[in-house]
């Protein structure tokens, strides 16, 4: 059987926990933190977990990291 490749971006940007879940950064952190709220500020430090509803897409763009 052919092996399938990994897409190049998914594995910059997502990791999986031991569990199988999707880690990824906060969304929302690249520019325009003035008109942010500090609260929003504070509350999208470091990574979070995705969401189940789009954690099946990032399963099929990395075959090997989420098995």
């Amino acid at each position: 059987m052919p092996k399938l490749k990994t897409k190049s971006g998914c594995k910059k940007r997502f990791r999986f926990t031991a569990t199988g879940k999707v880690i990824s950064t906060q969304a929302g952190k690249r520019h325009g933190m003035r008109k942010r709220t500090n609260g929003f500020i504070r509350k999208a430090r470091g990574t979070t977990i995705m969401e189940e509803c789009d954690t099946h897409r990032i399963v099929q763009f990395m075959p090997y990291g989420g098995k």
